[in-house]
């Protein structure tokens, strides 16, 4: 094989290797505090029921409610249970990466009575499903 076929041949697999379509997304894990409230007709425009996994979002990340649907991983810091949520509200009164909860949600990681847990907590990737 002559050197400039093998630069073709190189050449064409370097493109072919840039041009795969490449599917990697960064997980930020956040931490705070972890609330509950009663769900109803969320900030993502969706009715919700307190059996409903559902997490209210800090308005500082959900902006105008690009992560709507998004289902992410919460820990309780404390005694390491975990569970998934679905975002489908906005918490104003929330820090910025605190998380407001449904019942049902909240009680995956503690106890009601409690009122407030420390957690941690990341987005799952986009086409996840619990």
């Amino acid at each position: 094989m002559s050197p400039f076929t093998l630069l073709i041949i190189a050449f064409a697999l370097v493109c072919s290797v840039l041009a795969a379509p490449v599917n990697l997304e960064k997980r930020v894990t956040h931490s705070g505090r972890g609330t509950w409230f009663n769900v109803g007709l969320g900030a993502c425009g969706k009715h919700n029921v307190d059996s409903d996994k559902i997490v209210a979002i800090s308005s500082n990340i959900y902006g105008s409610g690009g992560n709507c649907d998004q289902w992410m991983q919460i820990t309780n810091t404390a005694n390491g249970k975990k569970a998934y949520g679905k975002v489908r509200d906005e918490c104003p009164g929330c820090g910025s990466s605190d998380l407001d909860m449904s019942p049902s949600l909240f009680q995956e990681l503690g106890s009601l009575d409690t009122g407030v847990l420390k957690v941690s907590w990341h987005y799952m990737n986009k086409d996840f499903e619990p």
